[in-house]
């Protein structure tokens, strides 16, 4: 007799639970690492880049500004095809086109199949960037700040360790070495993939056990505007950091190699911060001194990093670093901010979605202002205005309240016509 999605599955043993517990942890961690392989590794490369596909200063913006856009986009697709097939298997999907995505663009010489190829290897990141929060939710519920900063440590290690690598492996492999470069973490993709097909369904996770929650009355929450506008804001100092900071130290006179190390550097430094910050985020007090803390760290990093760019350089960009522990802070707060699984779905998908477009904004016009003036003022006076515009909106996402409690009527038993639901696990 086959059984239906509402049937009950049978209760299983501790032993059973810990460990596909275990199992989920590790996909979620694995998964993590290669959130943003896909773009840490350009920045390194973009002089090459540039020269191997002939294309221009504005048009290397345009390959620094779509893996943002393409998180905005394909982001938005999360909760109906987690709503429709199980997170495990999406996820699993995802890495696997990743890989596929980085492959293509290592291997065609044509501008507009590389940027395809971008477009594949941003799927994995851009639903992990939206389901991973929900899941960490629902999966572990007394313990999200340890699962939410071991997944940002994974992620910031995943980066890090592409940043300090493409370099080195471009110059072992010789002329054309940028393509091995960018191609290579396909194989981490594909390993990611696995234990996801391995993963366990939730006990009691039937179709009937899920509710679906409404995404669009979220446009008239304050609250939601406000996170998705804050999100928006740090991750376009990130982009900007991973996009175009080794491009400027090589313009300042720095080596390639010496550049991509400090941009792992960067990275690295990023790690402990993102492994400690959602654990203090949870807490309601300690969350407007981290914010005040990382907005000295941005303001002397940007400082230091446009006055004086060939002196302590690894200075500069470490103290960018712990800045951008917002990443992190965000990330808890998105679960802080909503009460149940269903809304912290929802919340994540319009906070990242629509702060990836803003985000987007800024690679792109770097890009565009250092073609235009051949220098990177623009840059550093776009970066000051990102600063106090996150400064503003850190603020007052740092309030203690609730999504579900903002908009009137907005009930997490409410089906969404657009068919915008809940992931099952």
């Amino acid at each position: 007799m086959t059984r239906t999605a509402d049937d009950a599955p049978p209760i299983p043993t501790a032993g059973d639970s810990r460990r596909g517990l275990l199992l989920v942890a590790i996909a979620i961690v694995l998964t993590a690492a290669n959130l943003r392989t896909a773009v840490t590794t350009v920045g390194p490369v973009l002089e090459e880049l540039e020269e191997g596909l002939g294309v221009s200063s504005a048009a290397a913006g345009v390959v620094t500004t779509l893996p943002v856009l393409c998180f905005a986009a394909i982001g938005f697709a999360g909760p109906p095809l987690a709503a429709r097939f199980r997170d495990a298997h999406v996820l699993a999907g995802a890495l696997l086109t990743m890989a596929a995505g980085l492959v293509l663009r290592a291997v065609v010489d044509s501008f507009p199949l590389f940027l395809a190829g971008t477009v594949l290897a941003m799927v994995g990141g851009a639903l992990g960037n939206v389901l991973l929060p929900g899941l960490v939710k629902r999966w572990f519920p007394e313990r999200t700040g340890l699962l939410i900063g071991a997944y940002s440590a994974s992620m910031a290690i995943g980066g890090a360790v592409a940043a300090v690598s493409t370099a080195p492996i471009a110059a072992a492999v010789g002329p054309g070495g940028w393509r091995w470069a960018l191609g290579v973490w396909a194989v981490l993709a594909l390993v990611a993939a696995v234990p996801w097909f391995l993963t366990p369904r939730q006990p009691g996770a039937g179709r009937a056990a899920h509710r679906a929650v409404r995404m669009r009355p979220l446009a008239r929450s304050p609250l939601a505007l406000t996170m998705a506008a804050f999100f928006g804001l740090q991750a376009m100092q990130a982009y900007v950091v991973m996009g175009w900071s080794a491009q400027y130290l090589r313009d300042s006179g720095l080596s390639a190699a010496a550049a991509g190390l400090l941009l792992g550097i960067n990275s690295v430094v990023v790690i402990p911060v993102n492994a400690v910050v959602p654990s203090l985020t949870v807490r309601q007090r300690w969350q407007r001194p981290l914010l005040l803390g990382f907005m000295a760290c941005y303001a002397v990093g940007w400082t230091g990093l446009w006055m004086a760019p060939r002196t302590l350089p690894w200075l500069w960009m470490s103290v960018l670093a712990v800045g951008m522990g917002t990443f992190s802070m965000v990330l808890a707060l998105i679960g802080v901010r909503a009460r149940t699984p269903e809304t912290t779905a929802a919340l994540s998908t319009v906070t990242q979605g629509w702060g990836y477009v803003l985000a987007g904004t800024g690679p792109l016009l770097v890009g565009v202002l250092r073609g235009a003036t051949g220098g990177y003022t623009g840059m550093f006076v776009l970066i000051a205005v990102a600063t106090v515009g996150l400064t503003v909106t850190g603020w007052l996402v740092t309030r203690d309240r609730y999504v579900d409690d903002e908009v009137p009527g907005w009930s997490p038993a409410e089906v969404s016509p657009a068919g915008a639901a809940s992931p099952r696990a």
